[in-house]
């Protein structure tokens, strides 16, 4: 829902009633994982994705079936052999789309979500997709760290709900979740959809040379809240990092001790030190490496000073298994040679140390192409 925030508020915020598709399930090589949306407006216009392409005629025709029906509908899209050339993903792959009205009416506290949203405060909405009950269809519970809003009309059902997606907002994580009727956690009959909205991660870029702009700017493209940190206030400066979410003067190793000590890096935090230069890479490195688990730890630099980092690492008594964190030379072998190019190699490689993936050539293997777990199976 966060794509199409904005499209949506619009018209609640004038009491018109939206349709808001989204993928709750996806199956082997589905284009567009949980949590993609669509929303068709009250005008009659789309807004976001849930395919790339493939069934959005059919979505949106169902959306506006839904915004004049009131009735929330759950529809699975996909390839058989009697549908091939009416609704298909070509693909191969399988979506169950939630399709719900959106108004004032129907999500009260949708106002309260967007505010959350837009504040960078972790917030999550759990939607009833599947009940025996059709009144229940499109019911909401709203999680948030010191507690949860709901109009389920069942304490037990709310609180159920609430207590199992907690987890989930605190890994930024979307999930299907089933349950019996009134929320009993061995039952079947009630399936709900959690939309996790945390706070974007973020990506920490030591060093304002001109390599570090271009990953700031790549990083933010690719949804990282970009701090950039340098000691040289002539080099961090606003002109040449225009757009950056944050611009720090100080020493880096420093700001990092005092951001780890203020509790604001998680396991999906990024750091990418780019200044090469030991005076700067070794103390602030050996409190990274020391430090909580992170997502990423990069350093640039040739081999030689790879070499030559190493050893001063070790000089100051980090272990193997420390230094084994340090993503050295950064990024992978793409025979970068531009700012942009080196950016881009660099991104490749945190892309699929999160995803899993092997960084070769997708022509060269076999098998799945989608290495995470959002996508599954399904079953013969």
């Amino acid at each position: 829902m966060r794509d199409v925030l904005d499209a949506v508020m619009a018209d609640w915020q004038e009491g018109r009633t939206s349709g808001l598709a989204t993928v709750v399930r996806a199956f082997d090589s589905a284009p567009r994982p949980p949590g993609a949306a669509m929303l068709v407006t009250a005008e009659g216009n789309a807004v976001g994705s849930v395919s790339g392409g493939c069934v959005e005629g059919a979505v949106f025709d169902l959306a506006t079936e839904v915004i004049s029906t009131g009735r929330p509908s759950l529809v699975r899209y996909g390839i058989s052999d009697d549908d091939a050339f009416a609704v298909g993903l070509t693909c191969g792959g399988i979506l169950d789309v939630f399709v719900e009205p959106v108004s004032r009416t129907t999500f009260a506290g949708l106002d309260d979500v967007s505010k959350d949203i837009e504040a960078s405060r972790p917030v999550g909405v759990a939607t009833v997709i599947e009940h025996p009950d059709p009144a229940w269809l499109g019911r909401h519970v709203i999680v948030r760290p010191e507690g949860f809003e709901s109009d389920l009309g069942s304490a037990r059902a709310s609180q159920a709900i609430a207590d199992d997606t907690l987890g989930l907002l605190a890994g930024g994580r979307n999930a299907t979740l089933t349950y019996g009727p009134d929320g009993e956690r061995l039952g079947e009959g009630m399936r709900v959809f959690f939309a996790s909205f945390a706070p974007p991660p973020r990506m920490l870029v030591f060093g304002a040379i001109d390599f570090a702009s271009a990953m700031a700017r790549l990083g933010g493209f690719l949804g990282y809240r970009v701090t950039v940190c340098d000691a040289r206030p002539v080099f961090a400066t606003p002109a040449r990092f225009p757009g950056v979410d944050e611009l720090v003067v100080s020493w880096p190793d420093r700001y990092l001790a005092e951001q780890i000590e203020l509790g604001r890096l998680d396991s999906r935090t990024v750091i990418c030190v780019l200044t090469h230069d030991p005076k700067f890479d070794v103390p602030l490195l050996e409190i990274a490496l020391r430090g909580p688990e992170l997502a990423y730890i990069g350093a640039m630099g040739s081999r030689h000073t790879h070499d030559d980092r190493l050893a001063r690492l070790r000089a100051a008594g980090l272990t193997d298994a420390e230094l084994a964190r340090m993503h050295s030379p950064v990024g992978l072998d793409l025979g970068s040679r531009t700012p942009e190019e080196t950016a881009v190699s660099i991104a490749a490689e945190i892309i699929a140390l999160h995803w899993g993936g092997s960084g070769e050539p997708l022509a060269r293997l076999a098998g799945r192409i989608h290495h995470d777990d959002l996508v599954e199976k399904l079953d013969p």
